[in-house]
């Protein structure tokens, strides 16, 4: 729902509690926190040190910097003054901004992380506070807000803005909306614990069975990874809200968004790569590679284009491609193949992690990593294997979400 706007110029808020103090915008450098406006040198560098774990205060300072620099090109709006709420009830700030022949309270919540989750609790706890405050405009402000939480905000009626410059207030005769910045932070540390392998280990398990729900101790067996690697990886999930906990267990609700996640963030991988030459048609030598690694124990599996074509038949098979988990350098010399530079038509792969290896099922006496597997190997080889991704996304992968 939309908050109501406020009274007359001289009907500044009284809220039923005290405030510790308030913070004048004057006086923001006396204080000493890093200043100096929104837009000026060293923006980004401030607010990628506030998210290295600095003091709340200057989280708020960092808040109020961005929804000054907001207002700035409203002619007629002015942020006057800005105050903290004590207590663990209360709003992080409240705002008063003049709007020439009115004013307008502004209730906001500041959170570190804009995903979805979190900006629901934002919104849950501003519409407890707002009683206090029955003209008042709840706003969201975390360091950046995904497309997603944006949407949650404007479908509950409230504002948001982030350190990135994306925002959305609509106030009295304020409308402003500013989208399309990137995130500056990249949320590297999150995307590192999600997509390491380990963690990846868990969410191919989710993929390949994303109709089910997993105990957290079933699912840790399942994946092979500590049930404190589940639960880390669960509320990281829990935060985009892309799994729904339930009494049976915790099953995956959005398993497109997770795989686009992934599949643009495979820099964690640690494989080693061997390009080589055969003079052996694709399936001549992939029959050969089986025969070989099958009788040396040794676990393979095809992938990429080797995969994609017996996965999704019209996918042609321009360069072979499998995963092993053995001594590469014997195979090639049992296989008589030679290593180049340039000029390679397939790949040996030494996966850092062999949860690469999940889910993989033998087709025609061969052994092909799982759909979800060579989906994601597709995505990041570039090129024309867009095309044979998107082939195996629609003809294998979605019809079991």
């Amino acid at each position: 729902m939309a908050f109501g706007t406020a009274g007359g110029k001289n009907s500044y808020f009284q809220p039923r509690m005290p405030f510790q103090r308030l913070l004048k915008l004057d006086d923001r450098v006396n204080m000493g926190y890093p200043w100096g406006g929104f837009h000026r040198r060293g923006r980004f560098q401030r607010m990628l040190n506030m998210l290295r774990g600095l003091k709340s205060e200057q989280i708020e300072c960092e808040a109020i910097d961005a929804l000054r620099a907001c207002l700035e090109e409203i002619p007629f709006a002015r942020l006057t003054d800005v105050r903290e709420q004590p207590g663990p009830s209360g709003p992080d700030l409240v705002a008063r901004v003049d709007l020439s022949e009115a004013e307008q309270v502004l209730v906001i919540e500041i959170k570190r992380s804009g995903q979805p989750r979190l900006v629901r609790e934002a919104i849950n706890s501003l519409r407890r506070c707002m009683p206090e405050y029955p003209d008042g405009y709840g706003v969201v402000v975390a360091p950046y807000v995904s497309e997603r939480s944006a949407f949650i905000c404007e479908e509950e009626g409230i504002g948001f803005l982030d350190l990135a410059g994306n925002c959305r207030l609509c106030f009295q005769q304020v409308y402003i909306r500013k989208s399309g910045n990137g995130n500056p932070f990249g949320e590297k540390r999150e995307l590192r614990t999600l997509f390491s392998p380990k963690a990846s280990r868990i969410l191919r398990v989710l993929l390949t069975t994303p109709q089910r729900a997993w105990k957290v101790q079933e699912l840790a067996r399942e994946a092979d990874v500590s049930v404190g690697q589940v639960s880390n990886v669960k509320k990281l999930l829990d935060d985009r809200e892309w799994i729904r906990a339930g009494a049976d267990g915790l099953r995956l609700t959005e398993p497109g968004a997770l795989l686009d996640e992934w599949a643009m963030n495979q820099r964690y991988r640690r494989d080693q790569s061997h390009s080589c030459y055969s003079i052996r048609s694709g399936i001549e030598f992939e029959r050969q590679l089986a025969q070989t690694c099958n009788r040396r124990g040794i676990r393979y599996a095809l992938t990429e284009f080797s995969a994609a074509a017996r996965w999704a038949p019209m996918v042609r098979t321009p360069r072979m491609a499998a995963y092993v988990d053995g001594d590469v350098l014997e195979i090639m010399q049992t296989l008589q193949l030679k290593e180049v530079g340039t000029g390679s038509n397939l790949r040996l792969i030494v996966p850092g992690d062999k949860g690469v290896f999940y889910a993989a099922q033998t087709v025609d006496d061969i052994t092909l990593a799982s759909p979800v597997q060579v989906y994601l190997d597709l995505k990041r080889a570039g090129g024309r294997s867009d095309e044979a991704a998107e082939a195996i996304l629609n003809e294998v992968i979605k019809p079991l979400w």
